[in-house]
């Protein structure tokens, strides 16, 4: 896999998705729920903190996902049919479009003010990044093994 330099943006793609599929469920089974714990009179700081830090975590990742995932359209190792990349590159923009017209608001509007409504908005929208990367892993484990 690392004869080439598909083989090294296949490598980088693979990683930076297992991290994300790997943050994206802890999120979702672990993280999000338990923001309702937090109470009312804290909420508010503790959301504003966990948007400045996660971006730390997951932006990096993210921007590698991306950039290799489009990368891969044009340096596909041998094996690797433009079919099954356009596909990956299709879960992320499901991905992308989750997250900036979804969830980004839902986080826009509870850095604001406690709504229990909106943190279950989040949660259950969530669902779909958190399936859509699960299909990615399934995927580019496929890329990778036939690479």
């Amino acid at each position: 896999m690392f004869e080439s330099v598909s083989g090294i943006v296949m490598a980088l793609h693979l990683v930076a998705t297992l991290f994300m599929a790997g943050v994206i469920w802890f999120v979702q089974i672990v993280h999000y729920p338990l923001m309702a714990r937090v109470g009312q009179d804290g909420f508010v700081t503790y959301e504003q903190e966990h948007t400045r830090r996660i971006v730390w975590v997951v932006g990096p990742a993210m921007l590698m996902e991306l950039v290799t995932g489009i990368l891969l359209l044009w340096i596909r190792p041998a094996g690797v049919s433009l079919i099954v990349a356009l596909g990956g590159v299709g879960l992320l923009a499901v991905v992308c479009v989750s997250t900036q017209f979804i969830q980004v608001r839902c986080h826009v509007r509870l850095s604001r003010e406690f709504d229990l409504t909106i943190l279950r908005r989040l949660v259950s929208t969530n669902w779909l990044r958190t399936f859509a990367w699960s299909l990615r892993v399934l995927l580019v484990l496929r890329m990778a093994s036939a690479s």
